[in-house]
């Protein structure tokens, strides 16, 4: 059974910082995993909203290459993304996201490979080349990627979808308690 909502919690939603409602929605998603809920009874576009974050916080750390090196380029982690990307309306950052990832396949398997047992640090022709400096976050290199600013787009998607629930941190835990039935340690 599916866990059927996107909880958030209230102190996040009335942030004026949108990261805060993302965070709120990773702390639960972590918390779930914690309390050994599966990703299958997670709600898809609360899970959706974290592989988000996860790219957008690797891309504006170092860069589309580093997405690629930390991700280990995962097939199905790169689906959530594109669908992602797709969901939130941010068509020149999924267009972005394709470009870069075309590069990525027409690597060969053996240079790919290699860039992902190597180090990103230091000489790396592959990690320059995936790296064109045009991260919203980081070096924009056009205006349309800028409007698209990922991080405004994902809480928004989450404040305002219809099945998040906002509420206080101690009714979340009452909420997951019931669906496990049984207690969550409060640390």
């Amino acid at each position: 059974m599916e866990f059927g909502s996107i909880l958030i919690s209230e102190n996040a939603a009335n942030s004026e910082n949108s990261q805060d409602i993302i965070n709120s929605n990773i702390s639960i998603i972590n918390l779930m995993r914690e309390e050994k809920i599966d990703d299958e009874f997670i709600h898809e576009d609360a899970l959706m909203s974290y592989y988000l974050d996860y790219y957008v916080t690797q891309c504006a750390q170092g860069n589309f290459a580093q997405f690629v090196y930390n991700s280990g380029w995962n097939n199905e982690l790169n689906e959530l993304i594109e669908e992602g990307l797709q969901l939130l309306g941010a068509h020149h950052q999924l267009e972005f996201f394709q470009q870069q990832a075309k590069k990525v396949r027409l690597m060969s398997s053996v240079k790919l490979a290699k860039f992902l047992k190597g180090k990103l640090e230091g000489v790396n022709p592959v990690r320059d080349a995936l790296n064109e400096n045009v991260f919203y976050g980081v070096v924009p290199n056009t205006q349309d990627l800028e409007k698209e600013n990922l991080v405004e787009l994902n809480a928004a998607f989450l404040k305002n979808h219809p099945d998040t629930q906002i509420l206080p941190v101690e009714a979340i835990f009452e909420l997951l308690e019931d669906y496990l039935e049984r207690d969550i340690k409060r640390n």
